[in-house]
C-alpha cells in the first residue's frame, strides 16, 4: 500500500480512530501503555475487557503486552481445537486494513455479518490474512470463486 493510498484510509477511519484513541488515553492511567505496530496505534495492557484485542481503526486496545502472542483462530476456537494459531498482530492487522478501506461503514458491515463470531466474514478475512498474508478483503473478487480458509 503506497503512503497517499494509506494516508486516504487513515483519514477515512477517523470518527472511528478518534473513538479508540480517546478509550486508550482514558485507559493509560490506569495501565495501557502506547506503541506503533502492525500499522497502528496498539494500547497494550487494555486494563478492561475479556481479553484478547479490538481494533477502532488505527488504534489496537489490547489487554496483553505483545502483539507477537499466538491465538487460535476463530474457526479453531469454533471447532474446539487447538491447532490452527496465528500472530495476534496479524490478525488485527487485517482489521486495520478492513478500517483503511472502509471506514466508518466497518463496524455496521462488521455487525451487520455476525459480530464478534466465526462465521463473519470480517473474521474469516483476519483469520485467512494472519495465516497467510494475503486475502484481508471480507468479500470475495468478482469471479475470482470462494475465498480458501
Amino acid at each position: 500500500m503506497d503512503a497517499a493510498a494509506f494516508a486516504l484510509g487513515v483519514a477515512w477511519a477517523s470518527p472511528v480512530t478518534l473513538a479508540g484513541l480517546l478509550a486508550g488515553l482514558v485507559a493509560w492511567p490506569f495501565g495501557a501503555r502506547p506503541r506503533f505496530t502492525d500499522r497502528a496505534l496498539v494500547f497494550h495492557h487494555f486494563p478492561w475487557g475479556p481479553g484478547g484485542a479490538l481494533t477502532l481503526g488505527n488504534v489496537i486496545l489490547h489487554t496483553g503486552g505483545s502483539m507477537d502472542e499466538a491465538t487460535l483462530t476463530y474457526a479453531c476456537r469454533a471447532r474446539q481445537g487447538t491447532d490452527e494459531r496465528v500472530r495476534l498482530g496479524d490478525h488485527e492487522r487485517a482489521h486495520v486494513l478492513q478500517y483503511l478501506a472502509l471506514g466508518p461503514l466497518f463496524l455496521p458491515l462488521y455487525f451487520a455479518c455476525g459480530g464478534i463470531h466465526h462465521d463473519n466474514r470480517f473474521e474469516q478475512a483476519a483469520d485467512r490474512y494472519a495465516l497467510t498474508g494475503r486475502g484481508w478483503w471480507p468479500w470475495p473478487r468478482p469471479g475470482a470463486g470462494p475465498p480458501a480458509v
